[in-house]
C-alpha cells in the first residue's frame, strides 16, 4: 500500500508565495501607470535650482585608500583613492520621490549597505579624487532626471504639431478620396 506524505515545509513556502504576491512593495509603480503633472512639475522645479550645493556633504561618508594599478610615484605610498558612501536613507529626502527608483538603479548602488559607492583614482590627489566622486554623484541625480523628465513643450511646437496633424488628415482623405474615385470609374455596367 502507497502512503502520500505531504511535506509540511513545501506547504509553508507555497503559502507564503501566495501571500507575497499581494504584498506592495516600495518603489515599484503598477504597468502602465504614469507620474503626475504635479510630480513631473515639482521634478522639474527641483531640477531648475539643481545644483553642487543642493545635496548636502555632510549626508557623505568620506574613505580614501591606496590607489591600485601600475607603480609609480605615490601608488602605494600615499591614500589618494577617494571613496564616497551615501547612505539612500540620508539622500532620498534630499531628491524628489518620482527620482528615488533611478537612484536606486544607478551603477553606482550597494544593494548590501542600501547606499551608493562612488570611488575616483584619477588623480594623485585627494583633493581631486574626492571633487571627482561629488561630481559624479550630482552626475547620477542630472542623467536619473535627464532619462524620466519629459521635455517641456513650448506653444509655438504644440501649435506646429496641430498644423502637421491637420495637414496630414486632409491630405489622407484627399488620398481616400481619389483611391475611390479610381475604383468607381473601373465600375462599368455590366447589363
Amino acid at each position: 500500500m502507497l502512503r502520500y506524505v505531504v511535506n509540511p515545509r513545501a506547504q509553508y513556502i507555497q503559502s507564503a508565495l501566495r501571500i507575497s504576491s499581494f504584498v506592495k512593495r516600495p518603489f515599484t509603480t503598477p504597468k502602465g501607470a504614469t507620474p503626475s503633472e504635479q510630480d513631473i512639475a515639482a521634478a522639474r522645479k527641483w531640477l531648475a535650482k539643481f545644483d553642487a550645493e543642493t545635496i548636502p556633504k555632510s549626508i557623505c561618508e568620506v574613505d580614501f585608500s591606496r590607489s591600485s594599478g601600475p607603480g609609480g610615484q605615490n601608488v602605494n605610498k600615499v591614500n589618494s583613492k577617494a571613496t564616497l558612501r551615501v547612505p539612500l536613507s540620508s539622500l532620498l529626502p534630499h531628491i524628489p520621490p518620482l527620482l528615488h527608483q533611478l537612484v536606486r538603479n544607478s551603477p553606482y548602488y550597494a544593494k548590501n549597505s542600501d547606499s551608493l559607492l562612488i570611488q575616483a583614482s584619477d588623480s594623485r590627489k585627494q583633493r581631486d579624487n574626492l571633487h571627482a566622486c561629488y561630481v559624479k554623484l550630482d552626475q547620477v541625480v542630472l542623467d536619473g532626471a535627464a532619462k524620466l523628465l519629459p521635455g517641456e513643450t513650448s506653444e509655438a511646437q504644440r501649435e506646429r504639431v496641430k498644423n502637421l496633424q491637420k495637414a496630414d488628415n486632409e491630405r489622407r482623405i484627399k488620398m481616400k478620396k481619389v483611391h475611390g474615385s479610381k475604383k468607381s470609374s473601373r465600375r462599368g455596367d455590366w447589363d
